[in-house]
Order: structure tokens, then sequence, then C-alpha cells
């Protein structure tokens, strides 16, 4: 069983959880997950069986979009409303203050990572310590959001909802908390659903029921997108036999041998003279080679 199943999270649950639970349900060790989520969140979560696990980390479409409900006036240390509550604010925000505050957090901005995270500082995750009560020192990273736009705000309750498009590494509930910081009140995160995550939408996924179910019934292979799914944006390449065999075996290839390599396009689906899909592989113009990225097996 080889290729990628994605689960409509359940609050409550980890992505770790996620992939525990469906090892169980598959009977498969080899499993993955293309992002972690907080338990509190639920939405699209690719998971990675079998050999495609090799191709966690090298998704080439790393977008993701998020549904996130906050609420004004409350900071918390988690920066959602599991947390403990650290500071109020009665301070009004209306429409108008919070749509001019909203375009400072779109673009190549830094994002200092929250201490309830699983960012590792010195070789240990920041959530244990701040089990611990300890607060470290972070370094703020670079995020790209490409796009947040206002579904809802009822300025009685300082309540709404935002739609956020981002990179990879954004934590969302730390923008809602920095926007909360920016108007003056705080902000805290109370839902967040992934609607998109890698090229996979909430229509692809299926609930550990649905999942169960399927296994029951022998027709689990209804439910696997096959691992070109997600390299599907990419230029492909296709090998004849002899390039298939030395690709597979790490050797660099003369691009000037290779149909259908372009000046533009650097990174590749490769295909071996079987029509199966191998893995991605980068062109060096430079020195006239194609290099193996990264190969499934």
């Amino acid at each position: 069983m080889n290729g990628i199943i994605c689960v409509n999270k359940p609050s409550g649950f980890t992505s770790f959880d996620v992939v525990a639970k469906l090892r169980g349900i598959l009977h498969e060790r080899r499993l993955g997950h293309g992002g972690t989520l907080d338990p509190m969140a639920t939405g699209v979560l690719p998971v990675f069986v079998g050999t495609a696990t090799k191709a966690c980390d090298i998704m080439p479409d790393t977008t993701k979009s998020y549904r996130a409900g906050f609420r004004l006036g409350e900071r918390t240390d988690t920066q959602d409303i599991t947390g403990k509550v650290l500071t109020r604010s009665d301070a009004a925000v209306d429409a108008d203050a919070l749509m001019t505050v909203i375009p400072e957090f779109v673009g190549e901005i830094m994002q200092l990572p929250p201490m309830y995270s699983a960012v590792q500082v010195n070789g240990q995750r920041l959530y244990d310590l701040a089990r611990k009560g300890v607060e470290v020192e972070r370094e703020p990273r670079q995020i790209q959001v490409f796009s947040i736009e206002t579904v809802s705000y009822d300025p009685s309750v300082r309540e709404g909802v935002l739609d956020i498009s981002c990179g990879k590494g954004t934590y969302i509930r730390t923008i809602i908390n920095d926007i909360g910081d920016r108007l003056g009140c705080g902000g805290v995160m109370t839902s967040l659903v992934r609607t998109g995550s890698g090229g996979f939408t909430l229509e692809d996924c299926f609930t550990f029921e649905q999942i169960q179910q399927a296994r029951d019934e022998d027709r689990l292979s209804e439910l696997i997108l096959p691992i070109e799914r997600v390299f599907a944006k990419l230029p492909k390449l296709r090998l004849n036999e002899v390039q298939t065999r030395m690709y597979r075996n790490g050797v660099k290839l003369d691009l000037s041998r290779l149909r259908n390599i372009r000046q533009d396009n650097d990174i590749y689906a490769v295909y071996g003279s079987d029509g199966a899909f191998i893995g991605t592989a980068a062109a060096d113009f430079e020195n006239g080679i194609l290099r193996v990225a990264k190969n499934l097996g």
C-alpha cells in the first residue's frame, strides 16, 4: 500500500495521534504526515503511506490555507482559548481598525515562534519547556503570508473569522496574537480549520470512520491517492531504460541527452521507462547535469 490518504483531522488529536490511529486501521508501519496541526485544529492532514513517506519532505507545494476564529481583548500563554488567560482588555475595536492592521501581516514577515510549539531550541521542544513553566529566548523566523481575508467580524463581541493562506512554518494563532498586540488589546484563536495543504482540500479528506469502513469492506485502494498527485504541477521528465537504471543508482545524467529539459525549469518529476514515478530531480544548467533530488525507492 503506497500513496497518500487525506484525513479530516478531528479536534483533540495531534498529528502524531492521527498517524498512530491509522497504523492500527491500515496495518501499515510506514506512515508520515504532511504538516503538524495543533490538537484543537481540524481539517486537512495528508498522510503518506508506504514508500510515499519518502516524499514528506520534498512536497513542491507547501502552501496551506486556514479558516480561523478569533477573539480580541484577551491574551493567553498558548495564544488560543485552550491556554491560561494572561491579560484582558475592554478596549473597543471597530471593523475599520481591524482592517487597517491586517495588511501589515501579509507578505514576507518575521514571526516569533510561540512557546507552545514543536520548534526546537538547544535540542528541546518549546512545548516541553513551556509545560514546565520555562520560557526561553527564541529567534524570529521569516514566514510568508499570501493573504488574509476577513470572513466576518462582530465589534460588539470583538469576535470574527479569518481566511489565511500562507507558507509552511506559519503559526496562525501567533498571527492572531500579533494582530491583537498591534491593536493594543490582545487576541486569541478560538477555532482553526485547515482547508487546504499541499494542493489537497477538505474534499479529498476522509474521517477515521470512513477509512475504517473502507478497510472492513476491502476498498482502501479507493481512498489512497497516487504520490504523483503531489508532484502534478512539476514538469515531467521521462527516462529511457538505460537512463532509468543510471538514475535509480544515483548517477548524474547529461542534460543534453534528455528530452523536455527547459532553461526555465530546474525541478522535475521523473518517470522511468515503464512510466512509473521515481522521484524528483534538479537540473544543474551550469554543469549540464541532472542531479537526483529525492528517489522514492
